[in-house]
C-alpha cells in the first residue's frame, strides 16, 4: 500500500532528518486492511534511524506527538485503528519543544 508520510518538529531527525517519505508498505499475512497500529510498528522497524523511544511508547506514539491523517486528528477516526487506504497521507508532529 502506497503512503505519504510526513515527519515533523523535530521528528525527522530520527529518521535520518527526512521530512517526507513516499512508501510502501505490505500487508502482514493475516491483515486484510492496513490500521494505523501496524504502519507504526512498520515505521518503527523500518524508518527510525535513532531512539524509537522519542517516537513510541508501547505500541502508539508518544504523548504529545499530534497525528493527522488525510489531514484529520486520527482522534476523530479510531486511533490505532484508523483504517488506512491506498495513497493516504499521515503526518506525525511533535508539539513538544525544548526552552
Amino acid at each position: 500500500m502506497q503512503l505519504t508520510l510526513e515527519f515533523g518538529g523535530g521528528l525527522e531527525l530520527l529518521c535520518d532528518s527526512v521530512k517526507v517519505h513516499k512508501v510502501n508498505v505490505a500487508l502482514e499475512d493475516n491483515e486484510e486492511k492496513l490500521t494505523m497500529k501496524g504502519l507504526l510498528s512498520w515505521v518503527r522497524s523500518n524508518l527510525i534511524k535513532e531512539r524509537p523511544e522519542m517516537f513510541m511508547k508501547g505500541d502508539t506514539v508518544r504523548p504529545g506527538v499530534l497525528v493527522l491523517v488525510n489531514d484529520c486528528d486520527w482522534e476523530l477516526s479510531g486511533q490505532l485503528d484508523t483504517i488506512l487506504d491506498e495513497k493516504d497521507s499521515v503526518v506525525f508532529i511533535s508539539t513538544l519543544h525544548g526552552g
